[in-house]
């Protein structure tokens, strides 16, 4: 199937690296349905994307609810009558030490970043199956493959993906499903806005590139492995993060 055929589903879409994922898709021709839990940023959706929004679709949810997530993939798998791009974005941080970390910010982040995934692919996989193709892509992290100081939830939520990426294309490899991961450095979004600027001098200083990521960055990275250029790669992690991981 071309590019600008397919259809494309991507959680946390509303903003940052998400939003750069949605524009980036729609770009290529593909459908979008865009998965956000807050209405009034899909709302804003259209107007952010301009001209390229033509064939967008939003869709407020939480991702956290599986049954949410399967009655939403199977409702575009069957409105559009097939389903080949799954991109599982949505992603939260709570910060903390370890031995300060409350069990409430714990369990929320693996909910959000790694539960929310298992879901989304589960339901997915059974159209994709089906139809003997599709490519899905989870979005990991620098901290998944390396840890961080004050991020024991969120580096192993995304540590956590990486272990599943690996396990679907394996399991999915024989009906032509890929699964494939990204994983980010440090990239300019709002969620990296907020960090000291102690921790962004200490956090450049690591990046042989000298420079911060882009949300396009890593747009342009899940658009590959979304298109049929990267039909021959399943079970990889493409680092995106200035030679930080290598």
């Amino acid at each position: 199937m071309k590019d600008n055929e397919k259809v494309a589903i991507v959680t946390g879409a509303a903003r940052g690296i998400g939003l750069e994922i949605t524009r980036q898709l729609l770009s290529m021709g593909m459908t979008v349905v865009a998965v956000d839990l807050r209405q009034d940023l899909l709302d804003a959706l259209p107007a952010a994307l301009g001209e390229s929004a033509g064939k967008l679709q939003c869709r407020a949810l939480d991702v956290t609810d599986s049954a949410g997530v399967t009655a939403m993939i199977d409702e575009v798998a069957e409105k559009h009558g097939h389903l080949d791009v799954l991109v599982n974005n949505a992603g939260i941080t709570r910060d903390g030490l370890l031995l300060r970390m409350e069990d409430a910010d714990w369990e929320l982040v693996l909910k959000v970043n790694l539960s929310s995934a298992f879901f989304g692919i589960r339901s997915a996989a059974k159209h994709m199956i089906r139809q003997r193709s599709g490519s899905i892509i989870n979005m990991s992290s620098y901290s998944g493959l390396e840890g961080n100081r004050g991020q024991a939830n969120y580096s192993a939520s995304k540590a956590g993906l990486l272990g599943l990426t690996k396990t679907t294309a394996k399991e999915l490899a024989g009906k032509n499903v890929r699964c494939n991961a990204v994983a980010p450095g440090f990239i300019k979004t709002e969620m990296t806005d907020v960090l000291p600027q102690q921790a962004k001098d200490i956090a450049l200083e690591l990046i042989p590139l000298k420079r911060f990521g882009l949300p396009c960055d890593i747009a342009n990275a899940v658009a590959f492995l979304a298109s049929e250029a990267s039909g021959y790669i399943t079970g990889q992690v493409l680092s995106v993060d200035g030679g930080m991981h290598t």
